[in-house]
């Protein structure tokens, strides 16, 4: 499926940013713009079941499939946080981005993780209040967003990832960050040490949730230091 895309800036790099469950391309509000300024030319999608992208059947290798339909291979960068990160990673030795980040990626999902996506289901309808309270460090901008991004999101590309199980890669396919929330209900300490051991560079955002991006926007983007 070709992917609704969003982009920033006109540079000659081209940096590609995959959104999480529940959301879509507009949760880089603040990243797109901050990698056009470095020279990039950053393609954001929306996920096949988010946003302005097509509904169907759904699942990690259809998530995946979508990003290489869609988008260029060969990228100076390529950053997927959570949902994105898993399809990133199913994509990456097909994409072949020149780097890639995975920014606390929801690699083991279902049974054998320590998140069911399918709960995810019950966050549809709630209340701006209820997702300012949980997370207070965001912008208002941000929780606008969260309102908007929910009403556009289909819940089925939630209960399609209960049976994802555990698909960490074994190995980075090109040089690779892993960014860690702190504390991170996705890779957790024994995960981080395993990922360093595969050869992924490891950094913990301190002080970070889930959406490092937005929960401390300096800090997430001090830790891409190197990277860019």
């Amino acid at each position: 499926m070709q992917l609704h895309t969003h982009e920033w800036g006109t540079g000659d790099r081209v940096a590609l940013l995959v959104h999480g469950i529940m959301s879509d391309h507009r949760t880089w509000r603040r990243v797109g713009p901050a990698l056009a300024a470095r020279g990039y030319r950053v393609i954001g999608v929306d996920l096949r079941g988010h946003g302005a992208s097509g509904r169907g059947t759904y699942g990690a290798e259809v998530f995946a499939d979508d990003l290489v339909d869609t988008l260029p291979a060969g990228a100076e960068l390529a950053l997927g946080h959570s949902l994105g990160g898993l399809a990133l990673a199913l994509a990456a030795e097909r994409l072949r981005p020149a780097r890639a980040v995975y920014s606390d990626p929801a690699w083991v999902l279902g049974t054998q993780g320590y998140v069911d996506p399918a709960a995810f289901v019950e966050f549809r309808r709630v209340p701006r209040t209820v997702i300012a309270k949980f997370n207070p460090r965001w912008e208002e901008a941000d929780v606008d967003i969260e309102v908007a991004t929910l009403a556009a999101w289909d819940p089925d590309t939630a209960l399609s990832l209960s049976d994802v199980g555990d698909r960490t890669p074994a190995a980075p396919v090109v040089p690779s960050l892993v960014q860690v929330a702190d504390p991170s209900l996705v890779v957790r300490e024994p995960l981080k040490e395993e990922l360093a051991r595969r050869g992924f560079e490891v950094r913990t955002v301190r002080g970070a949730g889930h959406t490092i991006h937005r929960d401390d926007f300096d800090a997430f983007m001090a830790s891409l230091d190197g990277w860019l």
